[in-house]
């Protein structure tokens, strides 16, 4: 699998399940806009059978790159970006993990049940990242317990392995010079927009500007019945120059954390 064939799956697994990054897509598409994408970003858990050590795999393999390490110490998380070494144009890759070992007994037991219980070749499947959720295990009851600790493990227990979001790359649209602008326009047009930490995260002198759509509502069919989950999100990013002109390339943790919660349950209320 190449690397365009490796971004397209993850796009079209991840509009699946969140009609409105498509419809989003269509709303700047009829306004004459060619979209880019700035990164994608995915989670896990950092048990060594799926951490980032192995989904970062597929991407080494088309010709990306680690480069930043982030850490994110109130929701007990650790990522890492990476960049393509010939295509700028490339989205680049954000992969994080929530570190278990800083998480309750309760919490770390009920991830390891889990992940003992799946078919252990499914581990080594070299598009595990496109895999979803392969866990036998499909409790809503689970889901409630881990929502009450963490809301990234809830999330990444109904999910599984695949893109959390995608990123519209502001610097690449015509008609949108702030991101100000683009999220009034947004609005304008129906959407929600996470307002955890301010609607745009980040700030010129930081060299990156955030802000993100509240994620869909998606009917999982658990064990107990069908019930509406918080899906993906669709972000939006805006880089500025560095003293050597190029654009900054990194991301900011204080502003990823407030992005983070654009799946919470909390906001969608």
């Amino acid at each position: 699998m190449d690397k365009n064939q490796l971004l397209s799956k993850l796009w079209e697994q991840y509009a699946a399940i969140t009609p409105s990054a498509k419809k989003i897509h269509t709303l700047l598409a009829d306004k004459g806009e060619t979209i880019q994408n700035d990164h994608i970003a995915i989670r896990t858990f950092n048990d060594p059978r799926i951490n980032i050590a192995v989904l970062e795999k597929p991407f080494l393999a088309v010709g990306y790159e680690a480069r930043g390490e982030y850490i994110f110490e109130s929701k007990k998380l650790f990522a890492q970006h990476y960049e393509h070494t010939t295509d700028s144009s490339a989205p680049r890759i954000f992969i994080s993990e929530l570190e278990l070992e800083k998480c309750s007994d309760e919490l770390q037991q009920t991830v390891k049940n889990i992940l003992d219980d799946c078919d252990q070749n499914e581990f080594s499947n070299p598009e595990l990242v496109l895999s979803g959720s392969i866990w036998k295990s499909n409790s809503h009851a689970i889901y409630t317990s881990l929502l009450e600790e963490s809301e990234y493990a809830a999330w990444m227990y109904v999910y599984g392995f695949r893109a959390n979001h995608f990123t519209i790359n502001l610097n690449a649209l015509q008609h949108f010079e702030k991101l100000e602008e683009l999220n009034s326009f947004l609005e304008e047009n129906g959407w929600k927009l996470n307002a955890s930490g301010g609607k745009i995260k980040g700030t010129p002198e930081q060299l990156l500007e955030q802000s993100s759509t509240l994620a869909d509502l998606y009917s999982v069919n658990f064990e107990e019945g069908l019930f509406e989950i918080p899906s993906c999100y669709y972000e939006f990013a805006l880089r500025y120059a560095m003293a050597d002109g190029n654009l900054y390339q990194g991301f900011v943790a204080s502003s990823a954390d407030k992005i983070f919660e654009s799946t919470d349950v909390k906001l969608q209320k």
